[in-house]
């Protein structure tokens, strides 16, 4: 009788009998996972970016025929003096708006005590953040008239004002700043005493034992130990400070006089407010917009690269 020996499994060069899954699972598991938010990362984000690229090189009114035009949207914006504008008060709200890091560190700094009535003090600076913009711009809009606003009423105890903030072209841009200032900073103050909280307190303990104190303790003690929360401060800051549009929708609508837009909000106006729909003219203003985000994008990434790199 003859012997029949059991089949042999066919084998790798390596002699793994496993599949091709099975031998990659490691590296191919965290890619299934993330698949579909790249798909609709690529879906909702890159493919609009390169379809704004390219409408602006048109002419359209969103639904007519599009006339290639070039780059004639780039130089009209050039001589526009209504982009000028809404570029410089983009510049305005990114420099003013950075003042809701450090007012968020001074606030955080202020609830991280252990005193009587800190939880609702601690409310009291969040409720902010919790609220819509609209809301904002509403109640600012509301302290800011000319006869009944609070501010106004305040002033008058001093014997000054009235003074009428969003019908003055000089003055209406920061006074919308401020309004979203509010929020912004409790936001800041949020991310800050979540870094509070992950302070190593063994040295604070021992700086405090090297004679540091007030000001020299939070400079080379504390805020050394912030870094990640003032990097991600700082980015949602900028981001928001360029992205800008409800509260401007809401308080002033662009006026008195075009004064107060930034370039979102006319980007919006041309696009698809002012009678003729120019599609392409309001792409390019996204596209210039999208260029100065890129800038601020591209550093933070590269700062995140460089401190990882310095942390291997």
């Amino acid at each position: 009788m003859t012997n029949v020996s059991p089949a042999v499994p066919t084998t790798s060069s390596s002699g793994d009998t496993r599949g091709w899954y099975r031998r990659n699972e490691i590296a191919v598991t965290p890619w299934l996972f993330l698949a579909p938010g790249l798909l609709f990362f690529a879906f909702y984000v890159i493919i609009p970016i390169f379809q704004s690229f390219n409408i602006s090189l048109y002419r359209w009114d969103g639904l007519g025929e599009a006339t290639y035009i070039g780059l004639a949207n780039y130089q009209e914006l050039m001589t526009d003096r209504a982009f000028e504008i809404s570029f410089w008060n983009n510049a305005k709200w990114l420099l003013l708006y950075l003042l809701a890091i450090p007012m968020g560190l001074g606030i955080a700094l202020f609830l991280n005590q252990t005193v009587v009535g800190i939880r609702l003090y601690k409310s009291l600076f969040f409720f902010p953040f919790v609220i819509s913009q609209v809301v904002v711009g509403l109640v600012f809009s509301w302290f800011y008239l000319p006869k009944e606003g609070l501010l106004n009423a305040f002033l008058g105890v001093f014997g000054l004002g009235p003074v009428n903030i969003l019908g003055d072209p000089t003055m209406a841009t920061y006074g919308i700043i401020a309004a979203g200032l509010w929020p912004q900073t409790a936001y800041c103050m949020i991310l800050y005493l979540t870094g509070l909280n992950a302070v190593d307190p063994e040295q604070v303990e021992a700086a405090r034992l090297d004679g540091a104190k007030g000001h020299k303790m939070l400079w080379y003690v504390i805020i050394p130990q912030l870094k990640p929360a003032t990097f991600i401060a700082f980015v949602v800051t900028i981001i928001g400070a360029l992205r800008s549009f409800d509260l401007i929708s809401i308080m002033t609508n662009g006026g008195p006089f075009g004064s107060t837009r930034v370039l979102s909000f006319y980007m919006f106006e041309k696009a698809l407010a002012e009678f003729g729909f120019r599609m392409g003219y309001g792409a390019a203003i996204a596209v210039v917009l999208f260029l100065i985000m890129l800038v601020f994008i591209a550093y933070f990434l590269w700062s995140m690269y460089r401190d990882e790199k310095v942390a291997r």
